[in-house]
């Protein structure tokens, strides 16, 4: 897993002493685009909207991130992402005010990750390529330099 300590520099989330307030449109439209920027960079990726939010998708037919705003109300700004095996668990054990098991996918392994509690951009674009990486098939992996050596 190549997830770096975060901060909230990159994002420019707005955090209080008590607590992280709700990013404004600003922020949320910045992160998106930092996102975007992200996904869209590896092979054959494609965006459109999935149950109303932006997802990106692997040969425009399987999702491996979703950017999810105020979900039913959950008061979240998070991404929805593919995971490796056992990363789920890990992550929300380990950090559960930034990780958390998504509604819906979190039953497949999916992860979800807090925007709204800090994530620069090589923490997002590590948890992006390893979401790409558990769903995209080895030719797209090899051609994009993600495969790793087999041994």
């Amino acid at each position: 897993m190549r997830v770096a300590a975060a901060t909230a520099a990159d994002l420019n989330l707005a955090c209080e002493h008590a607590g992280v307030t709700y990013p404004s449109r600003a922020e949320r439209a910045a992160a998106l685009e930092q996102l975007r920027a992200i996904c869209i960079a590896l092979p054959e990726t494609s965006e459109r909207p999935s149950h109303g939010a932006p997802t990106w998708f692997i040969r425009e037919k399987r999702s491996f991130v979703m950017l999810v705003d105020d979900h039913h109300g959950d008061g979240r700004f998070a991404i929805w992402c593919a995971a490796p095996p056992g990363d789920q668990e890990l992550l929300v054990d380990a950090d559960p005010e930034r990780f958390f098991v998504p509604l819906y996918v979190g039953h497949r392994g999916w992860l979800g990750v807090r925007l709204d509690r800090g994530v620069d951009r090589d923490e997002l674009a590590g948890i992006v390529e390893d979401a790409y990486c558990t769903i995209a098939p080895k030719s797209l992996l090899a051609q994009a330099g993600l495969l790793e050596a087999e041994d």
